[in-house]
């Protein structure tokens, strides 16, 4: 048997394939700034483009910054550190993001487009001759509703077809009325069939073979990822029926490929970049071996993967993930002795369903164009644009116009595609990709000392890692760290939550879990909306404003905000008139929860005053907004809420005292927080 990625950590890092190609391109690199003596501009006079503009240096600009910081109060008294140490983020994977990148920060280099490692494209030309393949996902019960769909996305601009068999989808016995009049040779189809993937493979070659696609033009991916099965459901499954399905196709059909290495899992589990490459690069690997053993070589092996990965709002994150995911993949190909051209990775970019918000939907548009934008700048081979209204259940015409019109406006009308790799040679993009592939090779080389992706996901070692890290992100949004426009931040107070069909996938039990980053916030909203059912009225608290109206509307205002966010309306009575007229309005208000809203130095005067006097009154919960300043008592208050602080411990003990019933995350989602994830049960 031919030996694949045995000694996956040879050479300790996952650059490129050979110290001679690296001198090679380092010997092209060294021409670039040579003089054009002897050249067809010999004698043109020097364009210098800067001499208009003063010389800039580090130690100008860290003064200037500075003076920035100093002004908004971010510069602690007797810091004497490098400012901009204070605008350095940290990713999930460990990674420090710059607010600076220059030449000494440069990266190792990149090669070039269309030669290994890849990093900067599978192919020389990149997208620029056909552009990426815009692949829309059809997942519905009924054939000839999908066929309709289908149809509609095809004369729409979608170039190829992801469909959906199984649970949340068409039975076996239906594809061929799924892709009743598809032209088949201009419209390829990856299946979505779980276990029942070989059945579903050998219908799909069947309706190819009925519409006289001769073998050497089919065309499209036949899906099969048991691993992945492995992940969403707990149960493994056997991959030789797989090696076997993809010995078979790469014997009869060479532009077809069988097997899908899906890094969905491990992203919808809340993993983060790394532990997606990580896991993903492990499975392909699994594959690998797996394919060679099944009696193919190599570089026949690896053509029969396609490797999906999840495209996010985090546009540069994105960027280096995909850019990154190519050199790893050459890394394992070389030590698994792949010719350069059978190294190539085929890559599948889809919107994160993770990212997805079932309230105000409209926002997710937003999301998705970034997503696809950065997936298409990363140079991908095929992008799927999830519908806006996804997490809600069965998307609609509109949301599936918009997700095919997002790919078309940028590669027809911004020309993104005619770009080969726009984002090469920035230092952030090329420093950023480097540290994610070092990060992400770390991972992939436990989870192989381990004894590879099945044994990791068995032990539930690789389970743990991956809620480590969805803990820390959930911290990060209870406190809004990590924002969610439209949810956390600047909800639409009555907003009516769109109607959808429900997508039939249904709850799937056992394997990772499936996340999505606004769930929290969305069981609070749910709940006051169930509260508001049954009772007639939507959960209140009363904004207690203390003095005028400049020293108290900032804070109302982020507290209206903050209440918003979990379903709860803010009555604002406006300036008031003393204690006296603050506790008039707060007893018409006819709630038992108080937020008192002003300035310190209205609180070290009036806090207590007035927050005994609303105790009084009734108030059973007293809160501030903002921290507690010096002088006042913290005792005085049931909490406080302010930049930073637990958004949903507050809210959820806001709408307990006003006697809500919390649901559990996820309780109200259609069956749509499965997205792309299939169980396997075929109906």
């Amino acid at each position: 048997m031919t030996e694949v990625a045995r000694t996956p950590g040879a050479g300790g890092d996952p650059q490129s394939r050979s110290a001679a190609a690296q001198g090679e391109s380092t010997q092209h690199e060294s021409t670039r700034g040579e003089s054009t003596q002897g050249g067809p501009i010999q004698g043109a006079p020097t364009l210098a483009l800067a001499t208009e503009f003063d010389q800039a240096d580090r130690a100008e600009w860290q003064r200037l910054v500075s003076g920035v910081l100093a002004k908004t109060g971010a510069l602690p008294e007797g810091f004497d550190g490098p400012p901009e140490s204070l605008l350095t983020t940290t990713t999930y994977d460990g990674i420090e993001i710059q607010p600076l990148y220059t030449a000494s920060d440069a990266a190792p280099d990149a090669g070039y487009p269309g030669l290994a490692p890849f990093v900067r494209g599978r192919r020389p030309e990149g997208n620029v001759v056909t552009g990426w393949d815009v692949r829309a996902r059809h997942g519905h019960a009924d054939a000839r509703a999908v066929n309709r769909e289908v149809l509609a996305d095809l004369e729409g601009g979608v170039t190829s077809v992801w469909l959906r068999v199984g649970r949340g989808g068409v039975t076996v016995e239906q594809i061929a009325d799924a892709l009743h009049e598809v032209r088949l040779d201009l419209a390829p189809v990856t299946l979505e069939a779980g276990a029942d993937y070989v059945a579903a493979a050998e219908a799909l070659l069947a309706v190819h073979a009925e519409h006289g696609v001769p073998d050497g033009e089919v065309g499209g991916v036949l899906g099969a990822d048991p691993i992945g099965l492995h992940a969403r459901t707990g149960t493994a499954h056997d991959l030789a029926p797989a090696a076997d399905l993809a010995a078979r196709v790469a014997a009869r059909y060479p532009l077809l490929r069988t097997v899908v290495a899906d890094g969905l899992p491990f992203h919808q589990a809340g993993g983060s970049d790394a532990q997606e490459l990580g896991a993903t690069i492990a499975a392909g690997v699994a594959y690998l071996r797996a394919l060679t053993d099944a009696g193919l070589d190599v570089d026949t092996a690896a053509a029969q993967l396609e490797f999906r990965f999840a495209a996010t709002a985090d546009q540069f994150l994105t960027i280096a993930k995909l850019r990154a995911a190519r050199r790893l993949w050459a890394r394992v190909a070389e030590v698994s002795g792949a010719s350069e051209t059978g190294a190539a990775m085929r890559q599948h970019a889809v919107t994160s369903p993770a990212m997805f918000t079932r309230r105000d939907p409209w926002v997710n548009m937003l999301r998705t164009t970034i997503a696809c934008f950065a997936a298409g700048v990363a140079g991908v081979d095929a992008v799927t644009v999830l519908p806006f209204d996804d997490a809600l259940g069965r998307p609609e015409e509109l949301s599936l116009r918009v997700a095919r019109n997002t790919q078309s406006i940028l590669q027809e009308e911004t020309k993104l595609a005619g770009v080969v790799d726009p984002a090469g040679g920035s230092w952030y993009v090329e420093k950023l990709t480097d540290e994610l592939a070092h990060a992400a090779w770390d991972e992939f080389t436990s989870i192989e000392k381990a004894g590879g992706i099945t044994a990791e996901l068995e032990s539930g070692a690789l389970a743990a890692r991956l809620a480590e890290t969805w803990n820390a992100r959930s911290a990060r949004i209870a406190t809004r760290k990590d924002p969610i426009t439209g949810v956390s931040e600047f909800p639409a107070a009555d907003e009516e939550l769109l109607e959808r069909e429900p997508s039939g996938s249904g709850g799937l039990t056992g394997g990772l879990p499936r996340v999505r980053y606004a769930q929290e916030y969305e069981a609070l909203r749910d709940s006051a909306d169930a509260h508001r059912a049954a009772t007639g009225a939507r959960p209140k608290a009363f904004l207690a404003t203390l003095g005028t109206l400049a020293q108290h509307t900032a804070r109302a205002t982020f507290a209206a905000n903050f209440l918003q966010a979990g379903g709860i309306e803010p009555v604002n009575p406006g300036q008031a008139d003393g204690t006296d007229d603050v506790v008039a309005r707060f007893r018409d208000s006819a709630t038992p929860v108080a937020i008192l809203c002003g300035a310190d130095a209205t609180y070290a005067d009036q806090a207590a005053e007035v927050s005994a006097a609303l105790r009084q009154a009734g108030a059973t919960q007293v809160w501030l907004a903002g921290r507690v300043p010096d002088g006042v008592d913290a005792a005085t208050f049931d909490g406080t809420i302010h930049i930073g602080c637990d958004v949903l411990a507050a809210l959820t003990g806001i709408l307990g005292e006003l006697g809500v019933t919390i649901q559990p995350a996820g309780a109200t989602d259609s069956g749509a927080k499965d997205s792309g994830a299939m169980d396997g049960v075929a109906r």
